[in-house]
């Protein structure tokens, strides 16, 4: 591509790991500085244009917000106290909202912060920051590189114009603006950006403000947010508000890149193991543009450097002579037939999590002209493949994946953005390690959300955790349910951000693939667009046309890459709780269960942290259940017949609670059984299925709906449930035939193991006990042995209490049900307590985080029944903890050994404690120093 001289606007989309370094570098160096230290205020405000606020010494008779970018507009405004935290309570209701329409229904444009303006989203923000650069760096190139907006930009520099609204638009695209002609060294600069709302605000459902109102209405009665190309859901779903300025701003870093006359872009990795099932040798190919921004031609050397980045090994180089003409672009490529260094021979392979190390190498790739080094990058990568295949199954078709050659089964679920966007790449970390820990290795990215940024994608890459990526399509706002297959106005937008994404984030192994949207399909020449760009920018991953099978592609229509079938994988549920029997009914039927791509349960906090979530925490006596109208705003569902079939259950099954907290503690038995049935239900059948996903693992507010972990968080008894359901090697009850079941889901042999089931009274007497061996020799199931007609004998409430052994009696997998005729467990409330005996074994000390190992012993004779330890610091539970195993039960004289990890960050260089409950638990401290407190 030529490039035009004196061209004001770029787009130059970068890839991998960005390079933070100080801006006072050395001359000549390579130097890209984020900057924070912005100033926001309302443009309604201020009277001067975008050449005069990006003077340096420009000065404002109003004053500026001070706000830290990324930031979103209302973010900022939340920082500086002009509005209350959207998070807490119902705050929400005291923000203008920006639709006109709904502001008047609510009477909210009382609120609005600036004078005579109703709507204080209608019109643009100002972003502004001043900083310096250094004599040294006179004759350098300078890009400004914004990471992502909301919803549209024009920039200033120094008083000139560098980009217009027309050129930056949608939530999704990444832009590199050459400054180089304004940038002033050696003195102050100044950089203005004029942030425009979305171009159409989209109108929300009714407000949830009581705890039984009205189903929420996904993305509004019409879908009209789907006119833009941004984050769907900030016109309101149904486990999201609508938030007030639909996170117009700066959402993303914005970072000030100093280079030589030659830039390196689009860099792309792809790594192929040719000789499949033999994984001994891989072959490299790697792509680049070498960009010359100057009148001159340059001549240099491009060099490009490989060396593990996790693991001991050894590292390769190569370099090669290569010429840019004036104002020219060079796309460069090499792989591994003309280049031996790309020729690696015994591969650290990067596997998911649960069948290997998610092993990661390093490249880096330096280019060097006559005066010095022009360009420096690197980024972060995995040796392995992917691949899919689709199989009919009783006419439902089936998509199966494969990561070097093997068959992946998928657990995991669907991911969705913070309200505000407010991530950062700490809180990114802390959500994906509780993912792994929770034995997830597949994270949904839900196509209402966003692409979220490369501090997501890099924890990914870490943690081995595979990533699907839906594009920004619902069924509610592109007319498979509502809205309108028209939408989004402006394809060329939706192109140029499709574009952005895949040259971003295609270098990341976590990436599994890629789908054209959530439950529906763009219009055909977007739909074109998104599938053809995939295959030709990336072609390493399949496509599938959508996140569900149940929205049919029209006729004529390319289906899947490569295989051009259906997608294969079917959301819709079920959403409500459900009797654990009745997921083994669903996997057993098969059908759209063959791959499960949503399902889910209401799923309620532990009482610890609910407080924060409902912040007036009190009855409402009028209600059938202990609820009052804030818990209608932190959960949408109040309304619907999934939630009203949780109380019921839960009141029938265990009675009702005399307080608040034990209502609570009586919700973790229903999320415990709820998650355990769902994954234990798919994991009977793991030979048969290609996964089952969870609707949903996280949540965007505080909120008691649809989630492993809340805001906080805090791990909910499902979360455990979970854990435990999806471990390597595992031991179930099966609730469709009473059958003791040992799952293998690793690709190696299990060995010979041994398989036992005691079955207790509710009064702890051993009813049961018998052993069995089992040995698989791969990924799969086996039977271990019958229990229907020893169950069948027992009239009362009993307890299975089941371990699986390896060849040295080691305990590796331990599971516990509580099961009674016609489902009532209320002899639960009048079990016998008991004391647990907690033994401190050691502490260690890892990257960035410590761990705690301890001994917990049921020394009595009494079960100790759903156990929860907790890590404490001055009396607040430490978020997040990693725990091993959680909400157990101990049969008598039974002990495990369970560890808790937590980031240094959240311990603070303090002695944490253990507490440990447990519904008929005595509380106990232990110090995770010297002992039991």
């Amino acid at each position: 591509m030529i490039m035009k001289k004196g061209l004001k606007f770029l787009p130059v989309f970068l890839s991998g790991l960005l390079l933070n370094v100080n801006l006072y570098a050395q001359k000549g160096s390579i130097k890209q500085v984020k900057l924070t230290d912005f100033q926001l205020q309302a443009s309604g405000l201020i009277s001067e244009d975008g050449g005069a606020i990006s003077q340096p010494k420009y000065e404002s008779s109003v004053y500026w917000f001070p706000v830290k970018v990324p930031s979103t507009v209302l973010t900022g405004l939340v920082a500086n106290k002009i509005y209350p935290s959207p998070y807490l309570g119902l705050n929400n209701m005291l923000i203008p909202d920006a639709s006109d329409k709904f502001n008047k229904e609510y009477n909210l444009e009382q609120y609005s912060f600036l004078p005579n303006q109703p709507n204080p989203w209608k019109k643009p923000y100002w972003y502004r920051t001043t900083f310096n650069v250094p004599a040294s760096d006179r004759g350098r190139i300078f890009q400004l590189i914004f990471k992502g907006i909301n919803y549209r930009a024009a920039v200033w520099v120094n008083g000139k114009q560098i980009a217009d609204s027309t050129q930056m638009a949608g939530m999704f695209a990444e832009y590199s603006l050459d400054v180089s002609k304004q940038i002033i060294p050696g003195g102050t600069n100044a950089l203005a950006v004029k942030i425009y709302p979305l171009d159409e605000p989209g109108f929300p459902d009714k407000e949830q403000l009581e705890a039984m109102g009205p189903f929420f209405l996904n993305g509004g009665p019409t879908g009209d947010i789907g006119k833009n190309v941004t984050m769907l859901c900030s016109v309101g779903w149904d486990w999201i508000p609508p938030v007030r300025d639909r996170n117009m701003g700066i959402w993303q870093p914005v970072f000030l890149r100093t280079t030589g006359a030659v830039t390196i872009g689009h860099p792309q990795l792809k790594t192929d193991l040719p000789n499949l099932p033999d994984t001994s040798v891989a072959k490299l190919s790697l792509n680049l543009t070498l960009t010359n921004h100057t009148d001159a031609a340059k001549s240099g050397t491009l060099t490009v450097s490989i060396k593990p980045e996790n693991f001991a090994g050894a590292a390769v180089q190569f370099s090669k002579p290569v010429s840019v003409g004036t104002n020219a672009s060079k796309e460069i490529g090499f792989s591994a037939d003309n280049v031996a260094a790309l020729l690696i021979h015994q591969p650290h392979l990067w596997w998911p999590t649960g069948y290997g190390r998610a092993n990661l190498y390093q490249i880096r790739l330096q280019y060097t002209d006559a005066e010095g080094m022009a360009d420096d990058t690197t980024f972060v990568f995995g040796v392995r493949t992917v691949s899919s295949q689709s199989t009919d199954v009783n006419g439902y078709n089936r998509r199966d994946f494969y990561v070097n050659g093997k068959r992946v089964h998928l657990v995991g679920g669907a991911w969705v953005p913070d309200m505000m966007v407010n991530r950062d790449s700490a809180r990114y970390d802390y959500e994906l390690h509780l993912c792994k820990n929770a034995n997830v290795n597949l994270v949904r990215i839900w196509g209402g959300g966003v692409t979220p940024p490369d501090a997501f994608w890099n924890a990914a890459d870490r943690y081995g955790l595979m990533v699907w990526s839906d594009f920004w399509v619902t069924g509610d706002t592109q007319g498979e349910f509502k809205g309108s297959p028209d939408w989004p106005l402006e394809g060329n937008v939706f192109v140029k951000n499709v574009l952005s994404t895949i040259y971003r984030i295609r270098n990341h192994p976590s990436l599994l693939v890629w789908t054209g949207g959530n439950e529906g399909h763009a219009r055909k020449e977007l739909y074109d667009a998104m599938r053809s760009n995939i295959i030709a920018l990336d072609g390493t991953r399949p496509f599938i046309p959508s996140s569900s099978g149940f929205a049919k592609l029209p006729a004529g229509w390319k289906g899947a890459y490569p295989d051009e079938k259906t997608s294969g994988v079917y959301s819709g549920g079920p959403y409500a709780w459900r009797d654990p029997k009745e997921y083994y009914k669903l996997a057993d039927a098969g059908k759209d269960w063959v791959f499960k791509d949503e399902t889910g349960l209401p799923s309620q906090p532990p009482y610890t942290t609910l407080p924060k979530v409902i912040t007036n925490l009190t009855w409402d006596t009028k209600l059938p259940f202990p609820l009052n109208n804030t818990w209608g705003y932190h959960d949408a569902c109040t309304g619907a017949a999934k939630y009203d079939t949780l109380y019921i259950d839960m009141v029938k099954r265990y009675g009702p609670a005399a307080s608040m907290q034990a209502f609570s503690d009586k919700m973790q038995f229903m999320n415990y059984t709820g998650y355990q049935g769902i994954f234990e239900a798919d994991g009977h059948k793991l030979n048969q299925t290609g996964g089952v996903m969870l609707w949903k693992l996280n949540s965007a507010l505080p909120s008691v709906v649809w989630q492993i972990y809340d805001w906080f968080l805090e791990p909910n008894a499902g979360y455990y449930a979970m854990q435990n359901a999806c471990e390597a090697k595992h031991i179930q009850f099966n609730q469709d035939d009473s059958t003791v079941m040992v799952i293998n889901r690793t690709l190696k042999s299990t060995g010979v193991l041994t398989a036992q089931a005691d079955v207790y009274s509710v009064d702890s007497k051993v009813l049961y006990h018998h052993t069995a061996t089992v040995n698989l020799s791969s990924t799969g199931t086996q039977s271990a042995m019958p229990l229907k007609a020893v169950l069948a004998d027992i009239k009362d409430m009993c307890f299975v209490v089941l371990k699986l052994k390896d060849a040295a009696g080691n305990v590796i997998s331990r599971n516990a049900y509580w099961i009674a005729p016609g489902n009532d467990y209320k002899a639960l409330n009048g079990i016998g307590h008991t004391n647990l005996s907690t033994k401190f074994i050691r502490a260690e000390k890892g990257y960035k985080e410590s761990k705690w190992i301890l001994e917990i012993s049921n020394n009595s004779k009494q079960i100790a029944f759903f156990v929860r330890p907790q890590l404490m610091v001055n009396g607040e539970e430490v978020m997040p903890s990693y725990w091993s195993a959680n909400y157990f039960t101990l049969a008598p004289g039974e002990s495990t050994t369970v560890s808790v990890s937590a980031p240094w960050a959240k311990v603070g260089g303090q002695n944490p404690t253990v507490l440990v409950e447990g519904w008929n638990v005595d509380k106990q401290v232990v110090e995770l120093a010297s002992g039991v407190k």
